[in-house]
């Protein structure tokens, strides 16, 4: 069964790679799958929109947990994508509940920041502020956000890895697992189509940083089926994406109107990854300028 949760992840993963990086993401794999994950003693959880605090951290009724370190360098809301989190753990709870325990673990540049990021979210769920690192430091992750949340069994052995907000395809492994489905299924193949997009980038130039602003990216459907888009994920809070959801007909176009709202003053580069059923999803949309 690791084996073959192994082998799905690595696909997955190919799917969504450039050549180049496939033998970095096969030795990570190889390295970390089975491998048992090691807590501190003691880890004392809050919840900080109740102001409640969990003394002693316990999940001997769960059969899974998921874990996901996040240190909070750099844009809060990009690093934690609360909003997205705080949906898939109250369907977990919808759906199996007492059996997945979701151990949320930051390492914050600003505590204070991050609470007030937390209350704001109204992320009523507990988290693990881990101000001296030390789970990281116990098992040295590697420093990028895809590879530093992990499904673990009873026995905390990583059986699958990678972010599942930011990656559906890894929503969908992390699902099947828990529910006990064949986990092949989630990786079966797709008939894929062929985009072609109007533009990739989008300079915003200089603007107030109080005011939002928009762009717009079209994308064709230069294929013979017709184009899914199954999500559009972006790399901040800040970012907000519209777009039909619709099955985009060959020789048709589907516009991604982009709003971007700074929330302080900063020179921007934010990404935005659309997962479909095209050739060479996903693919990275870009917008840029400077907020003043």
């Amino acid at each position: 069964m690791t084996r073959l949760v192994t082998l799905i992840f690595i696909a997955i993963l190919l799917l969504s790679c450039k050549e180049s990086e496939q033998d970095r993401i096969i030795r990570f794999v190889n390295e970390w799958n089975g491998k048992i994950i090691q807590f501190p003693d003691s880890i004392c959880l809050t919840s900080y929109t109740s102001d409640t605090v969990m003394t002693k951290y316990t999940r001997e009724q769960s059969s899974y947990t998921i874990l996901n370190y996040v240190d909070t360098i750099g844009c809060v809301s990009c690093r934690l994508q609360l909003p997205r989190w705080k949906v898939m753990m109250e369907e977990l709870d919808s759906l199996y509940p007492n059996k997945v325990n979701c151990l949320m673990v930051f390492n914050p540049k600003g505590k204070r920041k991050l609470i007030k990021h937390l209350r704001n979210n109204q992320f009523n769920y507990f988290v693990y502020i881990d101000e001296k690192d030390t789970l990281n430091k116990m098992n040295d992750f590697l420093n990028e956000e895809n590879f530093t949340t992990f499904l673990l069994d009873k026995k905390d052995k990583i059986i699958a890895i990678g972010n599942p907000v930011l990656k559906p395809k890894i929503r969908d492994l992390y699902f099947d697992i828990i529910s006990g489905k064949t986990v092949a299924s989630s990786v079966d193949k797709v008939a894929l189509t062929v985009v072609s997009l109007s533009k990739d980038k989008v300079d915003l130039g200089d603007f107030s940083w109080n005011k939002e602003r928009e762009a717009e990216f079209v994308v064709s459907n230069v294929g013979k089926l017709p184009l899914v888009i199954n999500d559009v994920i972006t790399s901040c809070g800040c970012t907000k994406v519209d777009y039909t959801k619709k099955p985009v007909l060959p020789g048709e176009n589907v516009i991604l109107k982009i709003k971007y709202k700074a929330e302080q003053p900063e020179h921007f580069n934010k990404t935005i990854t659309v997962y479909c059923n095209a050739e060479n999803a996903p693919f990275k949309l870009n917008i840029s300028g400077n907020a003043k």
